[in-house]
C-alpha cells in the first residue's frame, strides 16, 4: 500500500526526481539489495546526470522489490531532505509510517511490512 502510493508520488514529482545527483541514491539502493550489482554498473556506465536518474527510475518502476520506493524515499533522506519533505506533504496519513521507517535507515536493510 505504501509503496504503491509512495510510486504515484515519485511519478508525480518525476521531473524534480531526475533532476537530483543519482550516485549516492544508487549507492544505497544498492547496499539494501533494492538494485543489483549489474544495474547499478549499467546505470554508472551513463554519462549524463539526467539520463542515469531517468533509467534508474525506469529500472525502479520495473523492479519486482514489494518496498522499492520506500526505500528510494530513504535514500533520498540525506541530500534530498526538501524532496522527502514535498513528498511526505502529499501523503500526509503515509507521514507517520515512513517516518519510523527513519529510524531503520542506516540499518541491515530489512524493513517491517506497513499495513
Amino acid at each position: 500500500m505504501a509503496n504503491q502510493a509512495l510510486g504515484n508520488i515519485f511519478q508525480d514529482l518525476y521531473s524534480k526526481i531526475t533532476s537530483v545527483t543519482p550516485d549516492l541514491i544508487m549507492d544505497y539502493l544498492f547496499s539494501k539489495n533494492v538494485i543489483s550489482l549489474d544495474d547499478h554498473d549499467r546505470l554508472r556506465q551513463v554519462t549524463v546526470r539526467r539520463d542515469r536518474c531517468r533509467d534508474l527510475m525506469s529500472l525502479l518502476y520495473h523492479s519486482p522489490h514489494p518496498q522499492v520506493f520506500i526505500y528510494l524515499r530513504l535514500a533520498l533522506l540525506d541530500e534530498y531532505s526538501w524532496l522527502v519533505d514535498e513528498i511526505d506533504n502529499k501523503v500526509p496519513s503515509l507521514t507517520s509510517q515512513l517516518q519510523r521507517l527513519q529510524l531503520d535507515h542506516r540499518s541491515d536493510g530489512k524493513l517491517l511490512s506497513l499495513i
